[in-house]
């Protein structure tokens, strides 16, 4: 059977339309699905984040325990020191930017092209987003998809309940997941019962909990909490209030 230049064009288009159909469908069902899920943690306690099955499924595999030590708790039963902090060790800007700190970027760049040290430039926002929606990588899809997530959380939810999800969320030690969990399993009390120290100290491991320990610090931990203790007057406690 002979198949016309006519009848080959019409196939060809037939096929192009459906294909961008497909791929409509999926374009919608990506931001209806993504949009649904920010609205839905609006409310709901976040229990489970990628980073912790990926951990877990690490430890499995490496022959460790595949524990995940989480307790979810709301924002009023943590010490008001704990989001003192980690604003005044990991985003002072946080109450005022929408996501981005552009003055932090702009300043991990100088320092890359001089090859001095690489400051991060992530905001709380950005960190919340990479832990409860993403992978840990670094590739530049990875952050594309970021990018979007801290703008949606930006735009459905508030300040408070960014910083809430975020401190419940975040990796505080091995297979350590949250204020809750690190208080118990470190200082041996409730996130609400830490103190200011104990605040300040947390704040210090978050650039690398696997690395730093706030149960057993080191010299240069002590000394970074002492400057984040320091920091902290200029974070107002009542913002929270």
């Amino acid at each position: 059977m002979i198949v016309q230049p006519g009848q080959r064009a019409q196939a060809l288009s037939y096929h192009m339309f459906r294909t961008l159909k497909i791929l409509k469908w999926i374009v919608f069902l990506f931001f209806a699905s993504t949009v649904l899920a920010v609205l839905a943690y609006r409310w709901m306690p976040v229990h489970i984040t990628p980073l912790m099955v990926i951990r877990a499924v690490d430890n499995l595999a490496n022959g460790r325990p595949a524990a995940i030590h989480h307790q979810w708790v709301s924002l009023d039963d943590m010490a008001p020191q704990l989001p003192q902090a980690v604003i005044a060790s990991e985003d002072q800007n946080f109450m005022r930017h929408h996501g981005f700190d552009f003055g932090a970027i702009q300043d991990a760049m100088r320092e890359a092209e001089q090859g001095t040290r690489v400051r991060g430039a992530s905001t709380i926002s950005q960190q919340t987003a990479k832990n409860v929606f993403l992978w840990p990588s670094s590739t530049w899809v990875r952050k594309g998809f970021e990018a979007y997530f801290t703008v949606l959380i930006e735009l459905l939810w508030s300040k408070e309940r960014i910083m809430e999800v975020y401190l419940n969320s975040i990796e505080m030690g091995p297979s350590i997941y949250g204020a809750e969990a690190v208080a118990q399993r470190h200082f041996g009390c409730t996130a609400g019962q830490l103190r200011r120290k104990d605040c300040a100290l947390i704040a210090a491991t978050l650039p690398n909990p696997l690395k730093f320990s706030s149960k057993a610090p080191s010299k240069y931990m002590r000394k970074r909490t002492k400057q984040i203790e320091k920091q902290m007057r200029f974070i107002s406690a009542e913002t929270w209030q």
